[in-house]
């Protein structure tokens, strides 16, 4: 991805709010296998400061700092929970209750590093929801970050019952097809189906926050294409009507 295709949602004298794609990294890993996100945005601006992260494969807006007094002011927001985050995901199945919350305490799995799970001795952790539009098959739902835990989304879809789609730690990792959908699909001899989405289905849609000015300030990103095309295709193909 080059530095030209960075998506700039909002940009002040403090800080910069991107829209990162799926796949990216938002900051640099251990190994140094790909440029991140942070790389991209010092060789445009400079200095920039890491005010929080999405996993590599969510989607949706992200923080960084210009100045040193910009860094701590909004990282002292996100640690006291000034900050209201709302993400969109694709979850497999078709939830019963349409809104309400998950409260269930996460903590690393002590067997493979990286991987969260529920534990009664974790971190207290709260994600509220609201199914958007609903399908036999996968259902758009809003989610609302209440704590912000390693992988919080994900293990608490996957304890709801409902794991997000594409999920590969905490789902089944599959991409989705068109001809899972719909009844009596053809696929001609020498097509390859290629699929409506393979990548996570989790997208960081919008945050909210005060600047220091006292200015609320509230930012969205526009649901990725893949998104839009699956909800599409389950509108047209199920008949369904929630």
């Amino acid at each position: 991805m080059a530095t030209k295709k960075i998506e700039i949602i909002y940009e002040d004298d403090n800080l910069v709010a991107i829209n990162k794609p799926s796949g990216q990294l938002s900051i640099p890993d251990r190994e140094q296998s790909e440029r991140s996100l942070k790389e991209m945005l010092q060789e445009r601006y400079g200095q920039v400061f890491t005010v929080h992260r999405l996993d590599k494969d969510t989607s949706g807006i992200v923080l960084f700092a210009k100045n040193a007094e910009s860094h701590k002011y909004l990282c002292q927001l996100f640690e006291e929970r000034k900050v209201q985050k709302f993400y969109t995901g694709i979850v497999i199945g078709n939830p019963k209750q349409v809104q309400g919350d998950i409260e269930a305490p996460l903590a690393e799995h002590p067997m493979h590093k990286g991987i969260m799970q529920v534990h009664r001795k974790g971190k207290p952790s709260h994600t509220g929801y609201r199914v958007l539009q609903a399908s036999p098959f996968y259902s758009l739902v809003a989610f609302e970050l209440f704590t912000g835990r390693t992988h919080q989304i994900r293990v608490h879809a996957k304890e709801w019952g409902f794991p997000l789609a594409c999920d590969p730690l905490y789902g089944d990792g599959k991409p989705v097809f068109l001809s899972s959908i719909k009844k009596k699909y053809n696929l001609g001899k020498f097509e390859e189906e290629r699929p409506l989405i393979s990548r996570l289905a989790l997208h960081a849609h919008k945050l909210s926050f005060t600047l220091s000015n006292g200015e609320l300030l509230s930012l969205q990103a526009a649901l990725p294409k893949e998104f839009k095309a699956l909800m599409q295709q389950l509108a047209k193909k199920t008949n369904y009507n929630p």
